[in-house]
């Protein structure tokens, strides 16, 4: 399906929407380092996608395409992720042996992560059985809209290189890599307003 015709709308169900991420990153290099042992991310990561990404559902900035099968949760200018939450479900989810490593790459996230007035995209994913049909494409272009009609920037983390593919050609620049001990890489990017 062309980009131009999917379906993008507000999402009303939150627990579909968390559905719909948590089947996207299953195989997320990142989301399956922090949480490496399957019952551990089905069991962690839907708790994680309200604190890192729950603002975007307050702020009614949260959208799906075509009844689910994508989801982006953008948190507009001012709202941000529930750092304290995310520390204690981290605290708790990974085992103690591994928190240096994931509590760098966390600080890490949080030195690249700009300081000034944006848009950030913590998550957006696309059911792994509808990937392809330019759907990710379809949220991205339409959270980039309200970015440049307020002329501010975007800011989001690529987890994969095929994801950085995808959010460069939607204009994101790499500002630098994120990596801590045996993580995946994973790469900061910015996009100015156009």
């Amino acid at each position: 399906m062309p980009t131009s015709a999917a379906n993008v709308a507000p999402i009303v169900d939150q627990d579909r929407a968390i559905g719909t991420v948590a089947a996207a990153f299953l195989s997320d290099p990142v989301a399956r380092w922090v949480f490496r042992d399957a019952h551990q991310y089905l069991t962690y990561f839907p708790q994680l996608v309200p604190v890192f990404a729950g603002g975007a559902f307050d702020s009614g900035t949260a959208h799906s395409v075509e009844a689910f099968s994508g989801v982006a949760l953008w948190l507009p200018p001012g709202v941000k992720s529930d750092d304290d939450a995310m520390g204690a479900l981290a605290e708790e989810a990974v085992p103690a042996s591994e928190h240096t490593e994931v509590f760098a790459f966390l600080d890490q996230m949080g030195e690249y992560h700009p300081t000034e007035r944006h848009w950030y995209l913590p998550l957006i994913g696309v059911d792994p059985v509808r990937q392809g049909r330019g759907y990710g494409s379809a949220l991205l272009a339409h959270g980039l809209k309200a970015c440049d009609a307020q002329a501010i920037t975007a800011y989001l983390e690529a987890t994969s290189e095929r994801n950085k593919r995808l959010y460069e050609r939607h204009g994101f620049e790499e500002i630098g890599v994120i990596q801590s001990g045996s993580s995946p890489l994973m790469w900061p990017m910015l996009r100015k307003p156009r």
